[in-house]
């Protein structure tokens, strides 16, 4: 099974940027469809963007759509998450997780610490 480990959350003004990263350990990465999720204080876990096996694909939920940009390096067995203009609203801890294409969560995945991400205003 493939094992992920995020970074790069931190502390950011609103208006200012971050760039997530997921470093994944196996053979088999460029196989996977790969997301980010989040989940914000008192509230459910949330999809924000997913990339296919290859790259070309991409989806994100209406809320960070213009802002974030999901990409992969399967050279280097890892996954990115550029943030842009971030929000308050975009608090949260991310975690990135393997799905099935394009949004499904696949049953008994590990989800890992995640990466905390707090925007001030």
């Amino acid at each position: 099974q493939l094992q992920l480990v995020e970074s790069g959350g931190g502390l950011v003004q609103a208006g200012g940027s971050l760039r997530l990263s997921c470093a994944a350990s196996g053979p088999t990465f460029f196989t996977y469809a790969l997301a980010w999720f989040r989940q914000a204080p008192r509230k459910e876990r949330e999809f924000v963007a997913a990339i296919n096996w290859s790259g070309g694909d991409t989806e994100y939920t209406d809320s960070v759509k213009g802002r974030f940009t999901i990409s992969r390096d399967n050279a280097q067995n890892t996954l990115y998450l550029q943030m842009n203009s971030l929000k308050p609203e975009d608090t949260a801890v991310y975690y990135c997780i393997t799905i099935f294409w394009p949004r499904t969560v696949i049953p008994g995945v590990n989800w890992g610490q995640g990466t905390q991400v707090t925007v001030s205003s």
